[in-house]
């Protein structure tokens, strides 16, 4: 079976990122989108990678233009948008699936770790739940349903934790931060 360090991803830059350079650290794993309701939370993760980075906490940033085609642009055109907006430092890979026949197989190891539990309860959980229904890409149960879903993975390289767009970043950071 897959470890969370079996991994290499592809930077929008060309690079390989090898996520068993990861090993010891916290990771949050995040899908991403620059059109997107939800694109206001690239600033929470940003300041939690400034904040904790030098304590063990990693971000591995995935453009995905699958829900509602909010991520529309080239890898440099997502790169430029986040950077002049969010002021973004944390590690961003090249575009790509998270569901479906292309999905990163990465992706295919976090949901089968961390499956999909609902959106909560909410107007902003009611809304993606209506939302998330008419996408084709998030057929699987433990589908992705929208952009920033994240994943959290300890020190240990478990995956520990997923938290659907919904939840507040806040929530998000007091779990991270309890990890590092």
């Amino acid at each position: 079976m897959a470890s969370f360090y079996d991994f290499t991803l592809t930077k929008a830059n060309g690079e390989e990122l090898k996520t068993a350079d990861m090993k010891g650290k916290v990771v949050m794993v995040v899908n991403t989108a620059t059109g997107c309701g939800f694109t206001p939370h690239y600033e929470p993760i940003e300041n939690m990678y400034r904040n904790y980075h030098d304590k063990g906490l990693e971000i591995i940033d995935v453009p995905c233009n699958q829900f509602g085609h909010q991520t529309p642009g080239s890898d440099e055109e997502i790169h430029e948008f986040c950077t002049l907006h969010y002021n973004t430092t944390f590690p961003q890979m090249k575009k790509s699936d998270v569901n479906g026949a292309n999905e990163l197989p990465l992706y295919t190891f976090l949901k089968s770790q961390q499956g999909f539990e609902g959106f909560g309860k909410g107007v902003a959980a009611m809304a993606l739940k209506a939302a998330s229904k008419k996408m084709a890409e998030a057929e699987g149960e433990n589908d992705i349903k929208w952009n920033f879903t994240k994943f959290i993975i300890n020190r240990d390289g478990e995956v520990v934790k997923r938290f659907e767009p919904t939840t507040d970043m806040k929530e998000v950071e007091e779990f991270t931060v309890s990890l590092l």
